[in-house]
């Protein structure tokens, strides 16, 4: 059992989020903090006039310095404590929010599935572990083996080189935290698809499992078109297109090795990747300009940009490069073409989003039509207390002339 080592007191006023179950209580919040805690203690939270309110892990060195795990006094923090949060975490990812032919999903999200500064996805057999607050990383071995005992995994593997990582004092950090190493590659099946998946050395946790559904929803339009894949990373969206009888896919990215990766991908779902497709290693903003001045065209243009705006600073600069983006993909379409476009900026929400994308079809001279507005997947829950949950969004959008 861990006892809390220390109290923290609320500024008069600013216990409302707290009663409200936000799981985040940033530092302008607190008027003190008990002497002797540790970052990475479990501290018991009150209200300025002394009033329990909830009970989380503190970490001074960051700008959220209390994290909440209970908002019940009798609830302990111990071995069971985790086991049920895990299991009550697990057992959300049943049909039909998770497919019965797919082994690559996100198995704990975070704040989302009340344990923050976690994240475990699964991908087959084996578990990838991101850690994002000292407190998880002083438990993460005891979190990977109650992990491995209750999904039968064969391992886990943790990815904590995230940026986050560095607000809380943390340096980055990879290994096998429990179990045997995965093969590498490794195939794992979406929707009936297969993928090769870099667990150790792939973006995020080794693939963008919260475009899943979005990768349907997109392919639905494909039939018959010529599709741009922009930020192609390993081809996901590419697989999904041709299965839906796209004519032709240009993958685009930055990444040679992750195109080398999409083209093997093609060629594990029965595609050519020398005639039905194209990879094109470079910078997409420039492409689309170069493409431009050479007349081509596109049926269906997909943009999934790596994340834009990491700190509310960054925002307007976002702003701008999600605009021209979206500029210069606009010009490139068909009358009847097809956008998908999307943000992964948590700091950007859907009504923003929007607004910068009927900017860009203005300043195109393009009449559009919104035909779905799409986010995360549902394994990718966001708990209705926590709306900074909800980073994911995208549009699909039509041009009519």
């Amino acid at each position: 059992m861990e006892a809390p080592q220390g109290e923290v007191f609320l500024k008069p006023g600013r216990e409302k989020p707290v009663r409200q179950h936000h799981p985040w209580i940033f530092s302008g919040a607190i008027q003190r903090i008990s002497s002797g805690v540790q970052d990475g203690d479990l501290v018991d939270i009150y209200a300025a006039d002394g009033t329990w309110l909830a009970r989380g892990y503190l970490n001074r060195r960051s700008q959220i310095q209390v994290r909440i795990l209970t908002w019940e006094a009798d609830e302990t923090i111990d071995e069971a404590f985790w086991r049920r949060r895990l299991l009550r975490a697990i057992d959300v990812r049943r049909p039909p929010v998770v497919e019965p032919n797919t082994n690559a999903y996100r198995l704990v999200n975070g704040e989302s599935d009340f344990l923050p500064g976690l994240i475990v996805d699964r991908y087959a057999d084996w578990l990838v572990m991101q850690i994002g607050t000292v407190a998880i990383d002083r438990r993460k071995y005891l979190l990977a083996e109650i992990l491995c005992e209750i999904t039968g995994a064969a391992g886990v593997v943790e990815r904590s080189d995230i940026s986050v990582r560095q607000l809380e004092g943390l340096p980055e950090s990879q290994g096998i935290l429990q179990g045997t190493a995965p093969p590498n590659p490794l195939t794992v099946e979406e929707a009936g698809h297969r993928f090769w998946v870099d667990l150790e050395g792939g973006q995020k946790t080794g693939f963008y499992l919260d475009q899943r559904v979005n990768r349907r929803r997109v392919a639905a339009y494909c039939v018959g078109r010529t599709v741009l894949n922009g930020f192609a990373y390993t081809g996901g969206f590419a697989v999904h297109a041709l299965a839906a009888g796209a004519y032709h896919v240009t993958n685009v990215d930055t990444s040679g090795d992750s195109l080398r990766l999409a083209a093997e991908n093609l060629r594990l779902n029965g595609f050519d990747p020398d005639r039905q497709a194209e990879n094109v290693v470079g910078d997409l903003f420039q492409l689309l300009r170069d493409w431009q001045a050479e007349g081509r065209r596109f049926d269906l243009i997909i943009l999934d940009p790596p994340k834009f705006a990491t700190q509310r600073r960054h925002v307007e600069r976002a702003l701008r490069g999600y605009k021209d983006i979206n500029l210069q993909a606009l010009k490139l379409l068909q009358p009847g073409g097809i956008l998908a476009t999307f943000s992964c900026s948590g700091l950007v929400n859907m009504d923003l989003f929007q607004k910068v994308v009927f900017g860009a079809a203005v300043d195109a001279g393009k009449s559009v039509q919104i035909l779905e507005w799409l986010y995360q997947a549902p394994d990718h829950p966001v708990a209705l207390t926590f709306p900074e949950g909800a980073y994911l969004k995208g549009l699909i959008c039509r041009v009519v002339q």
